[in-house]
């Protein structure tokens, strides 16, 4: 009986070196979206962004799509909660939903990067297993969870035509602690584009999301910092009264993470200009939930709106 179960382990042995399928984890760097050519599927998440040499994703709900070469049933995609426990540890799964020939498999995922830490930028991974591979299939990300930031000087000019030239830009570059650095930017995948809208009225009256009416003047914006824009030919005013606009300044970053600065401007009719940002958490006449706009200095009266964002090495 003894040398008849020793010859069934010398066969099963055999038969796991015959297939090369010894399990095994990988190692850092390896089976990152690589693994066994015909056995690892790619990856996909609705908001990814390669920049670099990194791929990085929005926080947030997002749908995974998993893509195999040929049929493959059954698989199991994981998400740590922290993004860098492997599936052993008993993390969630991610429910999957297979097409008619089980060759992509899609479901949904929120990304909070690092919740143990509450930190921005924050490395993750995506895992699949499937029956046929020795070893799950890892794919790496890191979670953007926090829009740009700049600060904007709004300064005005006299111009030939009938009006003012309203001119915004980042202040000059300054030294913090030995670091030279612009304030504009993001920390994480980095500083996507700007626009800037000024409106007749408040444009955050009635709805949120989208402006409710159309901008009466628009500066062309740009896809990189600093910001620098002129608005030219704003009509001011022909009375003592100053022609007031609602300023809107929109920031994205690579992966779609909005802030935007909310303010009034007061334009009189020597081209002199007041600034006055509004309260953080500008919510909509009869909102209650709504919040339109991201990050202020809370309702200072001043000529710069904005946060100062130090711009740190990755």
């Amino acid at each position: 009986m003894k040398k008849l179960l020793l010859v069934l382990m010398v066969v099963a042995l055999a038969a796991f070196l015959l297939v090369g399928c010894i399990p095994s984890t990988p190692s850092e760097g390896e089976g990152e979206g690589e693994g066994e050519a015909e056995i690892c599927p790619t990856v996909a998440v609705t908001t990814q962004v390669a920049v670099g040499t990194k791929t990085y994703i929005k926080a947030g709900s997002q749908t995974i799509t998993v893509t195999f070469a040929v049929p493959t049933e059954p698989i199991s995609v994981y998400v740590g909660a922290d993004l860098r426990s492997a599936p052993s540890t008993g993390d969630a799964e991610v429910v999957m939903y297979a097409n008619a020939d089980k060759t992509v498999y899609t479901g949904t995922f929120i990304f909070f990067g690092d919740v143990s830490a509450d930190i921005d930028c924050s490395e993750a991974y995506i895992y699949v297993e499937t029956c046929d591979a020795c070893a799950y299939c890892k794919y790496p990300y890191t979670v953007d969870n926090t829009g740009p930031a700049s600060q904007i000087t709004i300064t005005s000019s006299a111009c030939v035509c009938a009006g003012c030239n309203l001119i915004f830009k980042t202040p000059a570059a300054t030294t913090v602690c030995g670091v030279t650095t612009a304030c504009c930017g993001d920390y994480c995948s980095g500083f996507g584009s700007y626009a800037i809208d000024l409106y007749t009225s408040d444009p955050f009256n009635l709805c949120c999301d989208i402006p409710c009416i159309t901008p009466a003047y628009s500066c062309p914006g740009g896809v990189a910092c600093p910001v620098d824009c002129t608005i030219a030919c704003v009509t001011g005013t022909t009375t003592t009264d100053a022609k007031k606009y609602w300023m809107v300044a929109t920031l994205l970053d690579k992966v779609g993470n909005r802030t935007r600065y909310y303010a009034t401007i007061s334009l009189d009719s020597a081209c002199g200009v007041t600034v006055t940002e509004y309260p953080q958490n500008k919510i909509p006449t009869g909102g209650t939930v709504a919040v339109c706009t991201d990050w202020t200095n809370g309702g200072v009266v001043g000529a710069t709106i904005g946060d100062c964002l130090l711009v740190t090495a990755q």
